[in-house]
């Protein structure tokens, strides 16, 4: 049911020593993902977070064979399917893209959880699903919809300036949810898909300045992610944004964790409060639907005075490909090209 070791595919004489790896993909709201369901190696077992590390430095060669080119692109997030620790949850999965590993990713939870329904895996209801930073709670809906329930997110530091050399000064809060995150409202920047090159520009020296000025997360981790937000389109929405993925690629859907940041960061200031829903409209206009439980104080809360909240966001993911990867060993390019 679970990935385990490479396989070897026995066609003809010629084909004797490739190797395989079997996928199934989709899109949620616009952003791909590429669930890996067999030919993964065997990480043993122990909760995500130890196999996560264990892919990362026995086999990071999986996720270069997924994710780089010629197979697949930096757009693409990768899901590496996982026997659960606790088998009354319904999987566990490790999230990987072209520059490394995410901790949580929602746009590809609901992707994970509409691959398992197309694989007969499971039905509508809730599901729990293990991940490297604990244990989100999803519903598959009748409708095929999915709601993904976040892991608590808060709001660490508040109003931070960071000057961005051939770009000027922002202000923005920053937020962890699963991915820290550095989020800003205020700019000059028109969120149109037509104008993503510039966007991409801007957020990445945004990235990158943070880095050079030290400005990280709790414990010094690293910001990946750069979310701006302006007024939506379409008015029955709340907000649009355009998130900065890790590496160089942005979010085609409006991002789960971007989407729990933000709210998360609107409960700290006083402005979205439980139970509301938030629309989050994306880059290409499809929508993440959101809402805040709140939870008391927890220990990653403590030192920033920010309560945590647990977020929830719901959209939908379409099957877009059933393949088998195959690896012939004579190929120069079978762990990839790294551009």
């Amino acid at each position: 049911m679970y990935p385990q070791s490479f396989t070897i595919m026995y066609m003809d004489n010629s084909r004797s020593s490739f190797r395989q790896l079997q996928v199934i993909d989709s899109h949620t709201e616009g952003e791909p993902t590429r669930v890996v369901i067999a030919g993964g190696p065997d990480l043993g077992s122990g909760d995500l977070e130890g196999r996560l590390e264990r892919l990362r430095e026995q086999d990071d060669s999986l996720r270069k064979r997924v994710i780089f080119e010629p197979r697949g692109s930096e757009v693409i997030v990768g899901a590496l399917l996982c026997e659960p620790v606790d088998p009354a949850h319904a999987a566990g999965v490790i999230f990987f893209n072209d520059v490394g590993y995410l901790g949580m990713c929602g746009h590809g939870t609901i992707g994970l959880v509409t691959t398992l329904a197309y694989l007969g895996r499971i039905s509508p209801g809730k599901h729990a699903i293990e991940t490297p930073v604990g244990i989100v709670q999803t519903e598959l809906h009748a409708d095929g919809s999915v709601s993904v329930q976040n892991i608590p997110s808060y709001r660490y530091r508040d109003a931070v300036a960071v000057d961005v050399p051939g770009y000027g000064n922002f202000v923005g809060d920053i937020a962890w949810s699963g991915n820290w995150f550095f989020l800003i409202g205020e700019h000059s920047y028109d969120l149109h898909v037509e104008d993503r090159a510039e966007l991409v520009r801007v957020t990445t020296a945004i990235r990158s300045a943070l880095t050079e000025c030290g400005i990280t997360g709790a414990d010094g981790a690293l910001i990946d992610h750069v979310e701006l937000f302006s007024k939506p389109v379409d008015p029955s929405n709340s907000s649009r944004n355009f998130v900065l993925c890790p590496g160089a690629s942005f979010d085609r859907s409006p991002c789960g964790t971007g989407t729990s940041a933000k709210m998360a960061c609107m409960y700290a200031g006083g402005i979205l409060e439980p139970g509301v829903t938030w629309r989050q409209e994306g880059i290409l206009g499809t929508v993440f639907v959101g809402s805040i439980e709140v939870e008391a104080k927890s220990a990653n809360a403590m030192s920033t005075q920010s309560q945590a909240v647990i977020p929830t966001i719901a959209g939908r993911a379409w099957i877009t490909a059933e393949s088998t990867l195959l690896f012939d060993p004579s190929d120069p390019f079978q762990e990839g090209i790294a551009i």
